[in-house]
This record gives structure tokens, sequence and C-alpha cells, in this order.
């Protein structure tokens, strides 16, 4: 039995969700998931061909516009195309499960005004009957399993439908299992305090890095930089206003490199450090000037606390001392790779150590090689 799934990436941008009562963004692959259901639900009701439809979250969001049902797996005649293409939400025996949340029953589509023709004209292939049923998370519809052409029988029954259903339940468990067993391993890696990485996460990705690059080739870039005068702020403000600060500090970081494929890091306390993969030492550099600029010039505490303390709109006060070290011209690379992310994180540190030697609120681009 071939089961046809959609593109890898189209997996994820589709399961990238809200589950709406944990509040938790994250991606999941469910391919290998996707077809053990096809597989089991064509054993248990015998059909010519199949499909998992999920909607696009995106869109569900935006109600302005129609919403769409990606073929994320299916299998038989005139399967082979129709993988990772998409039907609107509003169409068809598809859509109107989708819609009403109800599992359908067509035993003869030439009698079903439901049934959209340019199907069959698309795939090349005649259906005759459907069964499909919605699947839920959370008490939300996501998506649809729908089965065509009985095998070794004129149409379906009830009973094709009702084991049907059962597996549409068993699509919305095994996703949400896997949405929480992914929510989980991606909390694991955040900093409780900014949501940016954590050190532990940090270390993995670099140590990850170095080895593409001894492979393959290429650069990476690490900008470690540290706050100038969170102990004064702690001191005059309490840590209440020192703590939201730093997730302020995070988020300007967030902004500077949004569109980029940098790894954000708080690497314990008042320090940060970020990996930019491919990136060279003067590429980095740009950068974290533009970083420290938009630290030293932000107003910080500028709306009132969750639990109600004044705004602060503390300008001028709050700066950054930022490191900046790339692989190629601050390592010798070897075959020891815990040694080169040793040293590079030693040669942005040393550089951010620098920095505020040389009078703070600056960026310093380490020289030399260690090794």
């Amino acid at each position: 039995m071939n089961i046809r799934v959609a593109d890898l990436s189209l997996i994820a941008r589709i399961l990238k969700r809200k589950i709406r009562t944990k509040d938790i963004e994250h991606e999941v692959d469910l391919s290998a998931v996707l077809r053990e259901i096809l597989i089991s639900a064509n054993e248990f009701v015998p059909s010519e061909s199949g499909s998992i439809l999920i909607d696009d979250p995106l869109l569900k969001l935006n109600k302005k516009e129609d919403g769409k049902l990606y073929f994320m797996a299916c299998f038989g005649e005139g399967s082979a195309h129709l993988a990772g293409s998409s039907l609107s939400d509003r169409v068809g025996i598809t859509g109107e499960t989708y819609r009403s949340g109800k599992p359908y029953f067509c035993e003869d589509v030439r009698k079903d005004d439901k049934f959209l023709p340019i199907v069959n004209e698309e795939t090349k292939y005649e259906c005759r009957s459907i069964i499909c049923a919605p699947i839920n998370i959370d008490s939300s519809i996501i998506g649809v399993i729908e089965l065509i052409n009985r095998m070794d029988r004129i149409n379906y029954d009830r009973k094709d439908l009702a084991l049907l259903e059962i597996f549409a339940g068993y699509t919305g468990t095994f996703m949400q299992n896997a949405l929480d067993a992914r929510r989980f391993e991606e909390l694991s890696k955040r900093d409780n305090l900014t949501d940016l990485y954590n050190d532990r996460y940090f270390l993995q990705r670099l140590t990850w890095e170095v080895k593409r690059v001894v492979r393959d080739g290429g650069d990476i870039a690490l900008i470690f930089y540290d706050l100038d005068s969170l102990k004064v702020i702690n001191d005059s403000h309490g840590h209440l206003i020192g703590s939201r600060l730093l997730k302020e500090v995070a988020d300007i970081t967030r902004e500077v490199f949004a569109g980029t494929n940098a790894v954000l890091t708080r690497y314990g306390g008042d320090e940060y450090i970020i990996i930019m993969p491919d990136t060279d030492i003067d590429y980095a550099v740009e950068y974290a000037e533009r970083l420290r600029k938009n630290i030293s010039e932000n107003v910080f505490i500028s709306s009132n606390g969750p639990s109600g303390p004044p705004a602060l709109n503390i300008k001028g006060e709050v700066t950054c001392s930022i490191g900046v070290a790339s692989l190629s011209m601050n390592v010798e690379l070897g075959d020891n790779i815990v040694e080169m992310v040793e040293s590079l994180i030693r040669a942005s540190d040393s550089a951010m150590y620098e920095a505020k030697g040389l009078g703070k609120d600056r960026v310093v681009s380490y020289r030399g090689k260690l090794h």
C-alpha cells in the first residue's frame, strides 16, 4: 500500500498551531502517524483510496479569507499529485464535514449535490461513494479523514462510517499526544523568564553547528553581551523591575534578529548569547551594533506592571557590552569539537569583557585565534 505524504515543510507549517487549552505554539511532524492511520483504516474498511486533510491554522484565524484543507496523506489511484495540494474548506463533501463537524455518508456521488465533479476530472479517477469524518483536537475541528469507493462492495454502509469515526478519533488523539510531547520538548529548551533558549540548548545547538562547519565548511558567529547596569536598577527599583527589564531586553533582541536564523539565548543572569549560523564576523558586528544601539536608546518599563506598579520610563541608564567572535577568524579548526566550541565561547566572552574595560556600551570583536 503506497501512502503519499505531503512535503515535510508543508506539514510543519500546517501543523504549527496553538492548542487553545495550553496557549503554546509548537511544530510537529506527524507524517509517520498519518501513514499508520490510513493503513489501519484501510485494513478495517478496505477502500480504493483515502485521505487525511488538515486545515491551515493561519487562514483559520483570518475570518476574512476562505480556509483551506490540505491533503497531508493519501493513497490510491490518482493520489500521486494530491499530497500537498489543497481544497477550499467551504465546498464539497470534505468541506461540509469540516464545517458541520458531523460525519458524512454518501452512497452515490451522482445523487449528491455536495460532491464536486472536478475531483474526478483532476484525479482521472471515478469516485462512486464516500464516507468522511471530522478530526478534532480540544473540541476544535482541524481536518477530516475520508475513504472513497468500498472494495468488494457496491458502496459503504453505516458500520463502515462508524469505524471511520473511530479512526478519526485516533487521528485527533495521536496528534494531540505528539503535540503535547513536542510542547514539553520545546519548553525544556526555554528560559522561563525571557522565553529565549536556555544555556543547555545553546550548547547542544552550538556543538551541532560547529560539527556542520567542520564537515561542510562555512562559518558561525557568536554575539555575547552583558547588561552594564542591572545591579543599579535592582538596587534602585527592586528585583521585580530588574526581571521585567531582562524580559524587555529579550524582546528587543527578538526584534533585531527577526527574519534571521539566529539562535537567541539567555546564558544566565543578565548575560545573553546569540549563535549566527552561516555568518562571518563583520556581518555579526553589524547586528551587534544595531542591538547595542536599540538597547541604549530604548525606554524601559514604560507601562504599568501586571500587579500595578507605575511606569518608570527608564532611558539612558541601560546599556550593554558586546563581544563578537567567529569560528573561522578566532578558532583553530581540528578534530576536537568540544575544544572548538569552548574556544569560540571564550573568544566572544573575552571580547565582551574587553568592551566593558574600554568603557562599556560598545561592541568589540575578538582578535587572534584560540587553540
